[in-house]
């Protein structure tokens, strides 16, 4: 039977239907992992889940398999030490279809339809950005009473954590320069979207900054293949002024 909500049904027995199912499997506790907290070595993902360094290669060998997970070379910022660069191991698209089953191709001819009214072309291109950072605007809004009412150096974290009640799977690390924090997004719902849309990340970006009250800059971000999004956020004076409310 299919469940309410559901947009669309994978053959029972592929990746998608083993782990949009919920069972609480290992395997599936592999890949959430990997989904919640981004790309992750054997050893950190061993470390997280309470197993063994080789219960951890044998899940991600059938993951592999299945098209769910694949191994990539560790992102590194800043200068590399020597030896090996470390492998990671990040969800395919497809793995993320078997979290996320969303309105992918409804949302994009939506967004195809709004750039051919508006003429196409720059004209196209702008009416997207105003529909993107319109629908941003919104969402940022029932953010901002917890942003505005954290500290000036929690204020990142804070956001982190609202992106996080909304599926975002957000959190905050000390950035490698020492003069801020990567506000990191390890899941997006719009990812296949934003792919053909880069407006979409454009307004989100935006949105960060005015929220926040500091220029961001983005650094990374899964539509472009990354593992996850990661946005800089410099660190602010303490006792800085509250976040800019834009006008309407």
């Amino acid at each position: 039977m299919k469940n309410v909500g559901e947009t669309r049904e994978a053959p029972r027995g592929t990746p998608q239907d083993d782990l949009a199912t919920g069972e609480h499997s290992t395997r599936n506790r592999v890949a959430r992992s990997i989904l919640d907290h981004g790309p992750s070595t054997v050893a950190e993902l061993a470390d997280r889940l309470g197993l063994t360094a080789a219960a951890v290669r044998r899940h991600l060998d059938a993951l592999a398999a299945e098209s769910v997970v694949e191994p990539r070379e560790k992102r590194v910022y800043g200068s590399r030490g020597r030896g090996r660069p470390a492998k990671v191991f990040a969800l395919t698209d497809c793995g993320r279809d078997a979290f996320d089953q969303s309105y992918d191709k409804l949302a994009a001819d939506a967004l195809r339809w709004i750039a051919a009214a508006a003429g196409g072309g720059e004209a196209g291109e702008a009416a997207v950005a105003a529909f993107a950072r319109a629908r941003l605007a919104a969402q940022m809004e029932a953010y901002r009473a917890p942003v505005e009412a954290a500290p000036p150096g929690t204020r990142a974290a804070a956001l982190a954590e609202a992106l996080s009640a909304d599926g975002f799977a957000a959190a905050t690390r000390a950035a490698p320069n020492g003069q801020g924090e990567q506000l990191c997004q390890h899941h997006c719902p719009v990812a296949h979207v934003a792919e053909q849309f880069p407006q979409l990340c454009e307004a989100e970006t935006e949105a960060f900054s005015q929220l926040l009250g500091t220029h961001v800059q983005r650094l990374a971000t899964i539509a472009h293949g990354d593992g996850v999004c990661t946005t800089f956020v410099p660190r602010t004076p303490h006792g800085a002024a509250p976040p800019h409310r834009p006008h309407h």
